[in-house]
């Protein structure tokens, strides 16, 4: 029986009508808006929303709650193999789809560290792969570097000073190539 807001309005009815077949349920009213549908409730347009949702960051802002999900929903790629004259350029969209994706989801950590606590710290970050290692002038030293999930990479600094590690820096990424 309240009103919201929406850019989805068919799913929304629908979603509604099936709570709305309990005894002495009221109509909800669905109103279409395009646009910061989560601003809706502060200009007092609507009780609540529906609205597609990725991390919740702006519906946090506005200063909402998620009551229940109505769908989940994934991305996807797809090429039909009989009709798709550029597989090159399927291929290629893919591969910065993919880059995208590890760039969101990791961070470079690169640090320098004596031979001695080497085997130490390669275990905090030991890469997707492997870390890349490369030798200072100072001796018995090396420059590490690896990626490290971005949730992981707070604690993954503690660990490495803990373990002997200096000069311990972060590094966000816009895009990456793996070679997957």
């Amino acid at each position: 029986g309240k009103r919201i807001a929406t850019s989805f309005p068919r799913l929304t009815r629908e979603y509604f009508e099936t709570l709305e077949g309990r005894v002495g349920a009221e109509a909800t009213k669905i109103k279409s808006i395009s646009g910061s549908v989560e601003a809706a409730c502060g200009l007092g347009l609507a009780d609540g929303i529906v609205d597609l949702v990725e991390t919740g960051t702006t519906m946090k802002a506005a200063g909402l709650e998620e009551v229940a999900t109505i769908m989940q929903t994934q991305t996807v790629l797809i090429a039909n193999p009989h009709s798709c004259r550029d597989s090159e350029l399927v291929e290629t969209i893919r591969k910065r789809i993919a880059g995208y994706l590890t760039a969101d989801r990791y961070v470079m950590v690169t640090y320098n560290v004596h031979r001695r606590n080497l085997d130490k710290c390669k275990v905090i970050t030991p890469g997707k792969k492997a870390p890349s290692i490369s030798p200072l002038e100072r001796e018995a030293w090396v420059a590490v570097s690896a990626l490290v999930p971005k949730k992981e990479a707070p604690a993954a600094m503690d660990e490495l000073e803990a373990a002997g590690a200096t000069d311990i820096l972060l590094t966000g990424l816009v895009g990456s190539r793996m070679g997957d």
